[in-house]
């Protein structure tokens, strides 16, 4: 829908153009900065957010020419009005697409403007320019930073390793004997499948950033995927007795990615035998899952454990990116991949604090059955 703008005193309403007044939007209520520029290029409204974000106040833009009241330069530095020229340019250029743009004294913002114009060919009768602010962007950007950070840390000590063992076997294979050059394959291969978990995480967030995220349905029979898990914790030097399984039945036929799964599974063990303390419980269970105002069925997985759990203030930031809790180890994505898998599937997941004082993380999946099964 088209907008129009028209001035009322020192103030200008935006309203839906061939609209009735009472459906009017004020300026003043726009999150972003919103300038626009008359016929003759001088400025007719300039709200508090634009105020806000050039440092310029309203009183000092209001009735100024466009480019005196907003003198924008690109990154080049130069004059972006007179770049553009939107009242002298090209009569089919419609307006600009956003773009990182300087202010006096270098403060950057980003900028995009459309030209209105009676008919297609005519002369622009409004300038209207949006505003926005690059702290948002800068987050971004600091996010990206700080996951190359610590990827490359974390890639670091196991190359390191590889590079280190494989280096010294190839130069002094004949000094070591079998047992010591077993010992440092093992280390090898350990440090290997490190290095290919971590890639396969950034391939997992890349994904769920891009919402590229595949779920490829199969039967999956969660109470077998939790005892295989179990049985690796206790493979690995786990005592049987730290764990307690309760399996409600029956259960709903459950169809998932089976890989995926045991991908959150997994991770939700990990961290409870890692970071928490006395017996580790898992419960399955059948639960509704809310659709589309509708309730499905679905299956509940709860994992909860005795240590001193999440404390209240952390409870939000546990699945985003980076959150190690009080200990500190690891890249910090695990439960961030977590909950993008479980989101996925059309699932929740939520965090809070057990029984046993511990931490409680459940997921709730909807059994995702194809619809010739239902």
């Amino acid at each position: 829908m088209a907008v129009g703008v028209r001035t009322i005193g020192d103030n200008a309403l935006v309203r839906p153009s061939g609209g009735s007044d009472a459906l009017g939007i004020d300026p003043e209520d726009l999150p972003d900065g919103l300038v626009v520029a008359d016929e003759k290029g001088r400025v007719i409204c300039f709200n508090a957010a634009a105020a806000r974000i050039t440092a310029v106040s309203k009183r000092d833009a209001l009735g100024v020419e466009l480019e005196r009241a907003l003198p924008l330069e690109d990154l080049k530095g130069r004059r972006w009005w007179q770049l553009t020229d939107p009242y002298g340019g090209l009569a089919i250029r419609v307006g600009q697409p956003e773009r990182n743009l300087l202010l006096p004294g270098g403060r950057e913002v980003l900028v995009s403007a459309r030209y209105v114009r009676e008919h297609p060919t005519g002369p622009v009768r409004r300038v209207v320019v949006s505003l926005r602010s690059t702290e948002a962007r800068r987050r971004t950007e600091r996010s990206h930073a700080e996951l190359i950070a610590t990827v490359a840390h974390e890639l670091r000590s196991p190359l390191t390793s590889v590079k280190g063992f494989t280096a010294t076997l190839l130069a002094k294979w004949e000094r070591f004997t079998d047992d010591q050059k077993r010992l440092m394959l093992e280390t090898v291969d350990a440090d290997a499948n490190r290095v290919t978990r971590l890639i396969a995480e950034l391939l997992d967030i890349s994904r769920i950033d891009s919402g590229r995220l595949e779920v490829r349905r199969q039967p999956v029979d969660i109470a077998a995927a939790v005892g295989r898990h179990l049985q690796a914790h206790v493979a690995s030097g786990q005592a049987p007795d730290r764990f307690l399984v309760r399996i409600q039945r029956p259960l709903p036929d459950l169809w998932a990615d089976p890989d995926k799964i045991d991908q959150v599974l997994g991770n939700l063990l990990e961290n409870a035998v890692r970071h928490g303390e006395g017996t580790v419980t898992i419960e399955v269970a059948p639960a509704p899952v809310r659709i589309d105002e509708h309730d499905e069925k679905g299956t509940a997985v709860t994992v909860s454990d005795e240590g001193p759990g999440i404390p209240e203030e952390s409870m939000g930031r546990v699945f985003t990116r980076f959150w190690r809790g009080s200990k500190r180890g690891g890249t910090g994505l695990g439960l961030y991949i977590v909950k993008g898998i479980v989101e996925a599937h059309g699932g929740t997941i939520t965090v809070g604090r057990g029984s046993g004082g511990g931490a409680e993380f459940r997921f709730i999946l909807p059994v995702g059955a194809p619809a010739y099964l239902q």
